[in-house]
Protein backbone atom coordinates (compact mmCIF):
# COMPACT_ATOMS: atom_id res chain seq x y z
CA UNK A 1 0.00 0.00 0.00
CA UNK A 2 1.14 3.58 -0.68
CA UNK A 3 1.04 6.10 1.10
CA UNK A 4 -1.74 8.33 -0.45
CA UNK A 5 -1.35 11.84 -1.96
CA UNK A 6 -3.88 14.23 -1.14
CA UNK A 7 -4.28 18.07 -2.43
CA UNK A 8 -6.33 19.53 0.38
CA UNK A 9 -7.07 22.78 -1.66
CA UNK A 10 -10.76 22.33 -3.06
CA UNK A 11 -11.60 21.86 1.07
CA UNK A 12 -11.64 25.92 1.25
CA UNK A 13 -13.89 26.08 -2.08
CA UNK A 14 -17.04 27.02 -2.01
CA UNK A 15 -17.65 23.75 -4.19
CA UNK A 16 -18.97 21.45 -1.73
CA UNK A 17 -18.40 18.86 -4.35
CA UNK A 18 -14.80 19.27 -4.37
CA UNK A 19 -14.77 19.18 -0.26
CA UNK A 20 -16.77 16.09 0.10
CA UNK A 21 -14.11 13.99 -2.34
CA UNK A 22 -11.07 15.66 -0.07
CA UNK A 23 -12.48 14.63 3.28
CA UNK A 24 -13.56 11.28 1.98
CA UNK A 25 -10.08 10.74 0.77
CA UNK A 26 -8.86 12.18 4.22
CA UNK A 27 -10.92 9.91 6.08
CA UNK A 28 -9.82 7.34 4.14
CA UNK A 29 -6.39 7.47 4.95
CA UNK A 30 -7.02 7.87 8.20
CA UNK A 31 -8.95 4.82 8.75
CA UNK A 32 -6.37 2.84 6.35
CA UNK A 33 -3.17 3.59 7.10
CA UNK A 34 -2.96 6.81 9.19
CA UNK A 35 -0.60 8.42 7.05
CA UNK A 36 -0.89 10.50 3.89
CA UNK A 37 0.86 13.26 2.02
CA UNK A 38 -0.49 16.20 1.32
CA UNK A 39 -0.41 19.16 -1.17
CA UNK A 40 -1.92 22.36 -1.94
CA UNK A 41 -1.43 23.47 1.63
CA UNK A 42 -0.89 26.93 1.21
CA UNK A 43 2.27 26.65 3.03
CA UNK A 44 5.35 29.01 1.59
CA UNK A 45 8.09 26.82 0.06
CA UNK A 46 10.19 29.92 0.97
CA UNK A 47 9.34 29.60 4.47
CA UNK A 48 10.32 25.74 5.03
CA UNK A 49 13.47 26.20 2.61
CA UNK A 50 14.56 29.04 5.44
CA UNK A 51 13.42 27.07 8.48
CA UNK A 52 15.18 24.14 7.03
CA UNK A 53 18.99 25.86 6.34
CA UNK A 54 18.98 27.50 9.46
CA UNK A 55 18.40 24.51 11.52
CA UNK A 56 21.15 22.95 9.41
CA UNK A 57 23.18 26.04 10.59
CA UNK A 58 22.40 25.29 14.38
CA UNK A 59 23.05 21.49 14.26
CA UNK A 60 26.71 22.69 12.33
CA UNK A 61 27.02 24.52 15.46
CA UNK A 62 30.05 22.87 18.00
CA UNK A 63 28.37 20.67 20.72
CA UNK A 64 29.16 22.82 23.49
CA UNK A 65 27.99 26.03 21.57
CA UNK A 66 24.46 23.65 20.82
CA UNK A 67 24.87 22.41 24.73
CA UNK A 68 23.98 25.90 26.10
CA UNK A 69 20.52 25.65 25.45
CA UNK A 70 20.39 21.87 26.52
CA UNK A 71 16.46 20.79 26.92
CA UNK A 72 15.61 21.87 30.49
CA UNK A 73 12.42 18.89 31.23
CA UNK A 74 9.96 20.22 29.75
CA UNK A 75 10.30 19.82 25.55
CA UNK A 76 12.33 22.87 24.62
CA UNK A 77 15.33 23.55 23.75
CA UNK A 78 18.34 21.30 22.36
CA UNK A 79 18.76 17.43 23.05
CA UNK A 80 21.80 15.43 21.62
CA UNK A 81 22.36 12.48 20.30
CA UNK A 82 21.25 9.17 21.47
CA UNK A 83 19.21 10.78 24.49
CA UNK A 84 15.71 9.90 23.21
CA UNK A 85 14.41 6.48 22.41
CA UNK A 86 11.27 7.01 20.51
CA UNK A 87 10.50 2.66 20.86
CA UNK A 88 11.06 3.17 24.57
CA UNK A 89 7.80 5.47 24.09
CA UNK A 90 5.99 2.89 22.73
CA UNK A 91 6.92 -0.14 24.29
CA UNK A 92 7.70 0.24 27.75
CA UNK A 93 10.80 -0.78 28.00
CA UNK A 94 14.50 0.51 27.64
CA UNK A 95 15.79 0.45 23.79
CA UNK A 96 18.80 1.89 22.68
CA UNK A 97 19.04 5.47 22.15
CA UNK A 98 18.35 7.25 18.79
CA UNK A 99 20.98 8.35 16.79
CA UNK A 100 19.71 12.08 16.13
CA UNK A 101 19.72 15.29 17.51
CA UNK A 102 16.96 17.38 17.54
CA UNK A 103 15.80 21.42 18.72
CA UNK A 104 11.91 22.04 20.04
CA UNK A 105 10.16 25.01 20.72
CA UNK A 106 6.98 25.54 21.76
CA UNK A 107 4.01 27.92 22.55
CA UNK A 108 2.32 29.01 25.81
CA UNK A 109 3.04 26.51 28.31
CA UNK A 110 6.53 26.52 28.36
CA UNK A 111 9.56 28.90 28.04
CA UNK A 112 11.50 28.33 24.59
CA UNK A 113 15.39 28.36 24.72
CA UNK A 114 16.69 30.40 22.15
CA UNK A 115 20.43 29.84 20.69
CA UNK A 116 22.77 32.92 19.89
CA UNK A 117 23.17 31.95 16.90
CA UNK A 118 22.27 31.77 14.12
CA UNK A 119 21.48 35.15 14.35
CA UNK A 120 17.97 35.04 12.42
CA UNK A 121 17.08 31.36 13.93
CA UNK A 122 14.09 32.58 16.34
CA UNK A 123 12.03 34.65 13.79
CA UNK A 124 11.91 32.32 11.48
CA UNK A 125 11.40 29.65 13.30
CA UNK A 126 8.58 31.71 14.88
CA UNK A 127 6.95 32.38 11.40
CA UNK A 128 7.34 28.67 10.52
CA UNK A 129 5.02 27.66 13.91
CA UNK A 130 2.55 29.97 13.47
CA UNK A 131 2.19 28.65 9.86
CA UNK A 132 2.31 24.72 11.10
CA UNK A 133 -0.43 25.95 13.70
CA UNK A 134 -2.43 27.59 11.07
CA UNK A 135 -2.11 24.51 8.76
CA UNK A 136 -3.17 22.10 11.74
CA UNK A 137 -6.15 23.88 12.15
CA UNK A 138 -6.93 23.37 8.56
CA UNK A 139 -6.76 20.18 8.56
CA UNK A 140 -7.98 18.83 12.35
CA UNK A 141 -11.45 20.65 10.72
CA UNK A 142 -10.93 18.09 7.39
CA UNK A 143 -10.96 15.34 10.40
CA UNK A 144 -13.52 16.75 12.01
CA UNK A 145 -15.64 16.43 8.76
CA UNK A 146 -14.26 13.39 7.80
CA UNK A 147 -15.96 12.10 10.83
CA UNK A 148 -19.11 13.68 10.63
CA UNK A 149 -18.78 16.22 12.91
CA UNK A 150 -19.15 20.07 12.67
CA UNK A 151 -16.27 21.67 11.04
CA UNK A 152 -15.37 23.53 14.42
CA UNK A 153 -16.24 20.68 16.16
CA UNK A 154 -12.05 20.23 17.61
CA UNK A 155 -11.79 24.50 18.13
CA UNK A 156 -12.58 24.50 21.74
CA UNK A 157 -10.25 21.61 22.39
CA UNK A 158 -7.32 22.53 20.56
CA UNK A 159 -7.40 26.42 20.66
CA UNK A 160 -4.35 26.23 23.07
CA UNK A 161 -2.35 23.08 22.37
CA UNK A 162 1.10 22.19 23.94
CA UNK A 163 2.53 22.18 20.16
CA UNK A 164 6.16 21.63 19.59
CA UNK A 165 7.93 21.87 16.60
CA UNK A 166 10.96 20.02 16.51
CA UNK A 167 14.15 19.94 13.97
CA UNK A 168 15.98 16.18 13.88
CA UNK A 169 19.02 16.23 12.81
CA UNK A 170 20.55 12.71 11.59
CA UNK A 171 24.35 13.12 11.38
CA UNK A 172 26.98 10.84 9.67
CA UNK A 173 27.52 7.64 11.83
CA UNK A 174 30.60 7.83 13.45
CA UNK A 175 30.30 3.82 14.73
CA UNK A 176 28.08 1.05 13.68
CA UNK A 177 24.77 1.30 15.45
CA UNK A 178 24.27 -1.53 18.46
CA UNK A 179 21.32 -3.77 18.26
CA UNK A 180 17.98 -2.85 17.55
CA UNK A 181 19.12 0.63 17.18
CA UNK A 182 17.71 2.95 14.59
CA UNK A 183 17.74 6.77 13.56
CA UNK A 184 14.62 7.05 15.10
CA UNK A 185 12.93 4.00 16.63
CA UNK A 186 9.94 2.18 16.16
CA UNK A 187 7.04 4.49 17.28
CA UNK A 188 3.76 6.47 17.14
CA UNK A 189 3.29 10.12 17.91
CA UNK A 190 1.54 11.09 21.21
CA UNK A 191 -1.04 13.57 20.23
CA UNK A 192 -3.50 14.78 16.75
CA UNK A 193 -1.70 14.88 14.21
CA UNK A 194 2.23 15.18 13.11
CA UNK A 195 3.41 17.48 9.88
CA UNK A 196 6.57 16.20 8.61
CA UNK A 197 8.62 18.52 5.93
CA UNK A 198 11.91 15.87 4.54
CA UNK A 199 12.57 14.08 1.76
CA UNK A 200 12.47 10.30 0.79
CA UNK A 201 16.27 9.58 1.79
CA UNK A 202 15.53 10.35 5.28
CA UNK A 203 14.37 6.74 5.61
CA UNK A 204 11.09 6.90 7.05
CA UNK A 205 9.38 4.29 6.98
CA UNK A 206 5.44 2.87 7.94
CA UNK A 207 3.98 -0.31 9.09
CA UNK A 208 0.91 -0.84 7.03
CA UNK A 209 -1.62 -3.23 8.89
CA UNK A 210 -0.55 -6.10 6.31
CA UNK A 211 2.64 -6.12 8.33
CA UNK A 212 4.91 -4.40 6.02
CA UNK A 213 7.43 -1.43 6.47
CA UNK A 214 7.12 0.75 3.06
CA UNK A 215 9.28 3.80 2.37
CA UNK A 216 7.24 7.18 2.38
CA UNK A 217 8.52 9.08 -0.87
CA UNK A 218 7.00 12.58 -0.70
CA UNK A 219 7.49 15.31 -3.72
CA UNK A 220 8.65 18.20 -3.48
CA UNK A 221 6.38 21.48 -1.95
CA UNK A 222 4.51 18.51 0.33
CA UNK A 223 3.97 17.30 3.62
CA UNK A 224 3.60 14.32 5.78
CA UNK A 225 0.36 13.99 7.75
CA UNK A 226 -0.18 11.32 10.80
CA UNK A 227 -2.37 11.10 12.89
CA UNK A 228 -1.11 10.66 16.99
CA UNK A 229 -2.61 8.12 19.60
CA UNK A 230 -4.81 10.62 21.12
CA UNK A 231 -6.66 10.97 17.77
CA UNK A 232 -6.97 7.49 17.72
CA UNK A 233 -8.70 7.14 21.17
CA UNK A 234 -11.36 9.79 20.23
CA UNK A 235 -12.30 7.58 17.10
CA UNK A 236 -11.80 4.12 19.17
CA UNK A 237 -9.39 3.05 16.97
CA UNK A 238 -11.72 3.90 13.13
CA UNK A 239 -8.09 6.04 12.76
CA UNK A 240 -5.20 4.17 13.21
CA UNK A 241 -1.84 5.66 14.85
CA UNK A 242 0.09 4.01 12.78
CA UNK A 243 3.68 2.65 13.93
CA UNK A 244 6.98 4.07 12.23
CA UNK A 245 10.55 4.21 12.16
CA UNK A 246 13.61 6.32 11.28
CA UNK A 247 16.14 3.30 9.41
CA UNK A 248 19.93 3.44 9.50
CA UNK A 249 21.60 3.64 6.26
CA UNK A 250 23.51 1.16 4.79
CA UNK A 251 27.40 1.01 5.20
CA UNK A 252 28.05 3.08 1.60
CA UNK A 253 25.40 6.05 3.09
CA UNK A 254 27.20 6.37 6.45
CA UNK A 255 28.89 9.57 5.03
CA UNK A 256 25.38 11.21 4.81
CA UNK A 257 23.60 13.75 7.41
CA UNK A 258 19.69 14.23 7.16
CA UNK A 259 17.09 16.49 8.69
CA UNK A 260 13.35 16.47 9.14
CA UNK A 261 11.51 19.53 10.34
CA UNK A 262 8.28 17.94 12.66
CA UNK A 263 5.34 19.34 14.01
CA UNK A 264 3.50 18.13 16.67
CA UNK A 265 -0.11 19.20 17.72
CA UNK A 266 -1.80 18.07 20.11
CA UNK A 267 -4.96 18.71 22.26
CA UNK A 268 -5.19 21.66 25.04
CA UNK A 269 -3.57 19.79 28.31
CA UNK A 270 -6.83 20.03 29.60
CA UNK A 271 -9.10 18.59 27.10
CA UNK A 272 -10.47 15.01 28.44
CA UNK A 273 -9.83 12.92 25.31
CA UNK A 274 -12.97 10.39 25.22
CA UNK A 275 -14.60 7.99 22.79
CA UNK A 276 -16.49 10.20 20.36
CA UNK A 277 -19.80 9.27 20.01
CA UNK A 278 -19.95 8.52 16.50
CA UNK A 279 -17.17 6.05 17.17
CA UNK A 280 -19.16 4.11 19.04
CA UNK A 281 -21.86 1.88 19.93
CA UNK A 282 -24.08 -0.89 22.26
CA UNK A 283 -22.01 -3.69 19.39
CA UNK A 284 -18.43 -1.35 19.84
CA UNK A 285 -18.01 0.37 22.81
CA UNK A 286 -15.19 2.53 24.03
CA UNK A 287 -12.08 1.04 23.86
CA UNK A 288 -10.04 3.21 26.27
CA UNK A 289 -10.73 5.19 29.55
CA UNK A 290 -11.12 8.58 28.92
CA UNK A 291 -7.94 10.49 29.93
CA UNK A 292 -6.35 14.27 29.96
CA UNK A 293 -4.13 15.52 27.65
CA UNK A 294 -1.44 16.46 29.52
CA UNK A 295 -1.37 13.21 31.89
CA UNK A 296 -1.00 10.90 28.36
CA UNK A 297 1.38 13.12 26.56
CA UNK A 298 3.61 13.88 29.90
CA UNK A 299 3.64 9.71 30.06
CA UNK A 300 5.01 9.45 26.39
CA UNK A 301 7.10 11.58 26.87
CA UNK A 302 8.66 10.47 30.17
CA UNK A 303 8.95 7.15 29.07
CA UNK A 304 11.41 8.11 25.81
CA UNK A 305 13.25 10.30 27.69
CA UNK A 306 13.95 7.84 30.53
CA UNK A 307 12.99 10.30 33.22
CA UNK A 308 10.11 12.48 34.57
CA UNK A 309 9.14 15.44 32.86
CA UNK A 310 7.09 18.48 35.01
CA UNK A 311 3.21 18.59 34.95
CA UNK A 312 1.77 21.28 33.24
CA UNK A 313 -0.18 23.55 35.34
CA UNK A 314 -3.66 25.18 34.94
CA UNK A 315 -5.67 22.14 34.46
CA UNK A 316 -6.87 22.86 38.29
Amino acid sequence: MNIPIIDISPFFDKDSAGKQEVTKKVGYACEKIGFMIIVGHGVSESLVSRTSVVAQNFFALSHEEKLKVHMPGKGRGYLPLETESLASSKFGKATPGDLKESFNIGANHAQNRWPDRPKHMRSIWTDYFHAMMGLSTHIIRIFAVALGLPERFFDKMTDNPKAVLRATNYPPLQKVPGPEQFRAGPHTDYGTLTIISTNPETGLQVYTRSGQWIDVEPPSNSFIVNIGDLMMRWTNDKWISTLHRVITPSLEQTGKRRQSLVFFHNPNPCALIKCLDCCCSPENPPKYLPVLAEEYLKEKSRRSLNKDLSVIKGCQ
